[in-house]
């Protein structure tokens, strides 16, 4: 296992829509343990294949190591088939885009299927910080990013915070 480097914002392969994992081979094994080894020496709580310029679907997510309890996710070609209608708030990092914070609008709970690193199939309802940040890395698949969730006064400031950063 190794920390692989993070791509940042303005980088063209963050923009990039992600092809499906077509089996799990062994090199995507070491892809997600280098990106678990990856996100926690960030340390950050989730990270998604194209952070570290591997076009594929797949994310990682611990949503609660950070109080002492790790709970790795490996997420392989992960899907949102459900949202709640219920919508929050809520400030968001990003990894790719360091050192400024973001309020976006999501779904307070999804369901979500991903298929794990023994092939087995989850389906499962995700709420609260879990559900934020399936969606955030979910979108990095996508190739959406925090930027694109926000309006264009939000987008403004956080593009001069970041400049200030850089």
């Amino acid at each position: 296992m190794s920390v692989r480097p993070i791509l940042t914002w303005p980088d063209a392969r963050l923009e990039a829509v992600c092809a499906p994992v077509e089996a799990i081979t062994p090199d995507v094994r070491e892809l997600a343990e280098d990106m678990l080894e990856t996100m926690y020496a960030a340390p950050g709580r989730g990270l998604a294949a194209p952070q570290v310029g591997e076009l594929v679907r797949l994310f990682v997510m611990d949503t609660t190591w950070k109080e002492g309890t790790r709970s790795p996710v490996v997420c392989i070609n992960p899907d949102v088939i459900e949202r709640s209608e219920e919508m929050a708030c809520a400030d968001e990092g990003c990894l790719s885009i360091p050192g400024v914070m973001a309020a976006v609008e999501r779904p307070t709970s999804v369901r979500m299927v991903w298929t794990d690193l023994d092939g087995l199939v989850h389906d499962q309802w995700l709420t609260g910080f879990a559900a934020i940040c399936a969606q955030h890395e979910l979108d990095h698949l996508d190739g959406i990013v925090t930027l694109d969730r926000v309006d264009a006064a939000q987008r403004d400031a956080i593009l001069a915070a970041y400049a200030g950063e850089a």
